[in-house]
């Protein structure tokens, strides 16, 4: 009963909060404010009163991306795993021992952009966690041995992974989409690189060395707790950590002026796919068009488009349809994908991809339909905002992107202004057949 009620209370709150928007132009609901230390270390404090739990964030702006040197691809999910291992104060076994004696809901991931460290603790706890966080970040202790286990545990990982048709669609679209930029590789990183990983002992030191440094980490504090209480603590455990971050050498992508094609045999049985992924932009939420490629996603390809309901719906040709241009560090790639029943409907549901990219090339969508779509938009984010870990989950990727969260208000600041024509722009911009690669795979007939 309590925790539904501190659900609704949360939900109570921003919705309430949206009335007051168009009164202070903020679209982001909540307080808060940036704290940052003389190393560089930043922190975003956005206290939250009433659910006595606070969602404590420590967000890493590297991921696979950041992995430019040749063979060292998957370091940044490598240290995923490593930061478990403890430190000379805190053991692994003590770290799992405080996680349990706390309650505390702890975990990570990785991306192409992020590596985010999470834990959801009781407010009472929030000097202990910071204590066990802070150490971790400066005083990571390991030796060959257990890095070496770490290291089989990811390529078991690998290959544990590598048997969904999903993850072997990606990585080799990414291989074949990318010549020169890091995206080439996924953030599990290229297979004999992650094979090689137990001989690369000491240069797993230097990953650490150059990147877990505390310019290039932001702590986001959501939740209930006492900002000017707070401030003092993050000096203390967080003030004498050295800088040192060296930004990674990234080879910027060539323009791309043909298609690319590339066939997967996958060895087991699935249905098949068909992945088009056309070149995209980099986040910039200042830009009408990106945001307006961003919208034409959901209006092309989602459930309420056109070619959904045929193909999905009608003609039940597919399992299902999506378009994803999701936010990137640097410009990636326009998802268009699909799961097909028949493998000889596969250049049928092409064709339809295609003729969804010309008709949106030439034609405007209908201002209602737009209207409502950046409507839902609006309305999802904000109903998502319901508890500290969902709302610090959500600001999570934007502050590996940008350092901060401002970019929140200036995204749907700008999604606000999307015309017609700005889709039909988008399309044009991002739909073009000489700038994207298409992959299909086909499992084993039976």
């Amino acid at each position: 009963m309590r925790i539904f009620f501190l659900c609704w209370l949360m939900t109570f709150i921003v919705a309430a909060t949206v009335v007051a928007q168009d009164r202070d132009g903020r679209f982001f609901p909540y307080q808060y404010e940036d704290y940052t230390l003389t190393n560089g270390f930043k922190s975003i404090l956005m206290p939250i009163k009433g659910s006595g739990l606070v969602a404590y964030y420590t967000v890493v702006r590297t991921g696979s991306r950041d992995e430019w040197e040749p063979g060292r691809s998957g370091f940044a999910h490598f240290f995923e795993h490593m930061m478990f291992r403890g430190t000379d104060k805190y053991s692994s076994t003590e770290y799992s021992r405080l996680m349990s004696e706390m309650g505390a809901d702890a975990n990570a991931y990785t991306s192409d952009d992020i590596t985010c460290y999470y834990m959801v603790i009781p407010s009472a706890r929030l000097e202990t966690a910071m204590d066990v966080e802070s150490d971790r970040f400066q005083n990571l202790s390991y030796q060959e041995g257990p890095f070496r286990t770490e290291a089989g545990a990811v390529y078991g990982e690998y290959r544990k992974n590598i048997a969904n048709p999903f993850v072997v669609a990606n990585e080799k679209m990414m291989e074949t989409a990318f010549d020169r930029h890091t995206y080439q590789h996924t953030t599990m990183g290229f297979e004999r690189d992650i094979k090689n990983m137990p001989n690369m002992f000491d240069y797993s030191k230097t990953f650490f060395n150059r990147y877990y440094r505390p310019e290039n980490c932001v702590l986001l504090l959501v939740g209930d707790f006492d900002a000017t209480a707070v401030k003092p603590m993050i000096e203390s455990y967080y003030g004498n950590w050295e800088k040192g971050y060296v930004p990674p050498q990234i080879t910027p992508e060539p323009f791309q002026t043909e298609e690319r094609r590339v066939e997967v045999a996958y060895s087991g049985r699935t249905l098949p796919l068909v992945w088009i992924g056309y070149k995209a932009d980099a986040f910039d939420p200042s830009d009408k068009i990106m945001v307006a490629g961003h919208l034409l996603s959901d209006l092309a390809f989602g459930e309420n488009s056109d070619i959904y309901k045929k193909l999905v719906i009608r003609e039940q040709k597919v399992e299902f349809i999506a378009g994803d241009f999701d936010f990137q560090r640097d410009p990636k790639l326009y998802d268009v994908y699909s799961r097909v029943k028949q493998e000889e409907d596969i250049a049928y549901v092409i064709e339809e991809i295609d003729y969804t990219a010309e008709t949106f090339k030439r034609d405007l969508v209908s201002e209602e339909e737009l209207e409502n779509l950046k409507k839902r938009s609006r309305y999802s984010y904000l109903m998502g905002l319901d508890t500290p870990n969902h709302v610090a989950s959500g600001l999570a990727r934007i502050i590996a992107l940008t350092g901060s969260i401002e970019a929140v208000d200036l995204l749907y600041s700008t999604m606000a202004t999307i015309t017609p024509e700005d889709i039909r722009e988008a399309a044009q911009r991002y739909l073009q057949k000489e700038r994207r690669t298409v992959l299909t795979l086909k499992g084993e007939r039976s």
